[in-house]
């Protein structure tokens, strides 16, 4: 019996993510989205879903297209950047969201893959993410429908902290640069920012992986993510789907005439 975990097949994938689940997704701004399983979600049709990312793509893209089709009905992110349906459906009640300080929303994914159930942190002390009454999800008249709870504050060495909680997923859904059939990962720059921790977080973890390397190949000092935590791999075709990487946001220098000479 073979124990490779390579999936070929993106959709049978995540075939068995339900309704309802809670997802870990990673990615940092556009940077390392699992595209390719986010297109296989799409197609396979779970609805109500809670996702847990560091944000919710942008218009029609990473997870704005479940976003789009309704399939998310709740977030936790510390980011929402320029999606403009992430904000409509919010401020229209269609959409629950916990906005959480990013190093804490980090560290409460690292948590749950680590078997702690929660932590105190200084992050958010006297603001409303310790004293509860942000509006996580608004009625369709405008007023708060849900509100964050009150953090448990705690006092150690003469400064305060609060208490937040592990969260965990029941799929983590990933990509990576490097892989092997064992499901041993290697990011790449700001890739590596968000994934390895919705991995560890996921119950089961669904990687795609860019270039898909024969078992042994990667040295073991590279490895970013022991395969422990992966229980699927996806190689990701090159040109294929899922292969295109977009930029959020293009800044370009703009070229020096010689009449204006080099710039000082």
């Amino acid at each position: 019996m073979s124990l490779s975990k390579v999936v070929q097949d993106p959709v049978r994938a995540v075939a068995d993510i339900p309704d309802g689940a809670t997802l870990a997704v990673g990615g940092f701004g556009s940077c390392g989205i699992p595209s390719l399983l986010i297109d296989a979600l799409h197609k396979a049709g779970p609805r109500r879903l809670h996702v847990v990312s560091n944000n919710c793509g942008v218009d029609g893209w990473g997870l704005g297209i479940l976003l789009d089709a309704g399939r998310i009905d709740r977030i936790t992110a510390s980011y929402v950047g320029d999606n403009k349906e992430f904000a409509r459906r919010y401020l229209s009640g269609e959409l629950e969201v916990e906005l959480i300080p990013q190093g804490t929303l980090a560290e409460r994914l690292r948590a749950a893959g680590s078997g702690i159930p929660a932590f105190y942190t200084p992050a958010g002390v006297g603001t409303q993410i310790a004293e509860g009454g942000l509006p996580w999800r608004y009625a369709l008249d405008g007023s708060v429908a849900v509100a964050s709870p009150p953090r448990r504050t705690e006092v150690f060495d003469g400064r305060e902290y609060i208490l937040e909680r592990a969260v965990g997923a029941d799929f983590g859904l990933v990509r990576a640069w490097r892989g092997d059939p064992d499901g041993n990962l290697v990011f790449r720059r700001a890739a590596r920012n968000f994934n390895p921790l919705c991995a560890m977080a996921g119950r089961v973890t669904v990687a795609e992986v860019e270039e898909l390397c024969e078992p042994g190949a990667l040295d073991p000092d590279e490895i970013h993510l022991p395969g422990i935590f992966v229980q699927r791999v996806v190689p990701v075709e090159p040109g294929g789907p899922g292969a295109e990487k977009r930029i959020e946001k293009l800044t370009e220098r703009r070229a020096v005439t010689q009449e204006e000479g080099p710039a000082r």
